[in-house]
């Protein structure tokens, strides 16, 4: 299993080539200017809002953190097989909740100060700290574990999972949601490169549902797997599009 998983490239636009830059600015120049911490409200309301209607979209496509992953410690990661109880549920929830309850109680704390000069410094320092912290421990997963170790168990990733979640049961997401696409399973090579390549280390080419789609809560939508089939019959579609 140690060479199973291979490297390549999963920067496919601008903005998931150089949105690292945003986590570096946040979290080391926040330590200087607190308040570009403010920034990161924008973030949180983005990947909600995206997830409601494509799942975790923005994961894969827009995520600061993962384009740091991607593009700047791949490179230099070990890309080793991620352990399953970092990918559990039980760890993804409970993490979430110890995430939730620390975060909000140190915001409330803050609102104390409303009307204050300190406030919006108080209050950036909250989430540009957190940046920092994602950016040392994810980067510690990243380059010793795999690029994406963090994103198994990350708040914002579990954040998304629910909104996500609400969007299916509204049945509102039912046409909007993009999902890797086989244009003919009896093309299909079976030759796993899709998981091989896949950042998630999920593998879609053996869980291909009746309507020819990957149903999976966990796939960041990145098409690194569809830019990566020898046999090119993969793509992003609609449940829609599938049956034009």
């Amino acid at each position: 299993m140690k060479d199973y998983y291979i490297k390549t490239n999963r920067t496919f636009t601008n903005i998931r080539k150089y949105a690292w830059i945003f986590t570096i600015l946040v979290a080391i120049g926040g330590l200087w200017e607190p308040k570009l911490g403010l920034f990161v409200v924008f973030i949180m309301i983005g990947l909600i809002i995206t997830a409601f209607f494509t799942g975790r979209y923005w994961c894969g496509n827009f995520c600061p953190h993962g384009s740091l992953f991607d593009k700047v410690l791949m490179p230099i990661s070990l890309n080793k097989k991620i352990p399953n109880f970092l990918k559990s549920k039980p760890l993804s929830i409970s993490f979430f909740i110890f995430f939730t309850y620390n975060f909000s109680k140190k915001v409330i704390n803050v609102f104390s100060l409303w009307g204050s000069l300190d406030f919006f410094d108080k209050l950036g320092a909250i989430f540009s700290n957190t940046y920092l912290i994602v950016l040392v421990i994810g980067g510690f997963f990243a380059v010793f574990i795999n690029p994406r170790t963090w994103c198994q168990f990350c708040p914002m990733g579990t954040m998304q999972k629910l909104s996500y979640i609400l969007g299916k049961i509204t049945g509102v997401n039912k046409n909007t949601e993009k999902k890797i696409t086989i244009s003919n399973k009896d093309m299909c090579y079976t030759c796993g490169k899709c998981s091989k390549v896949c950042p998630f280390q999920l593998a879609p080419y053996l869980k291909f549902s009746e309507d020819n789609q990957f149903d999976n809560i966990d796939c960041i939508k990145c098409a690194t797997c569809v830019e990566n089939c020898p046999a090119d019959i993969l793509s992003l579609k609609t449940k829609k599009e599938t049956n034009i």
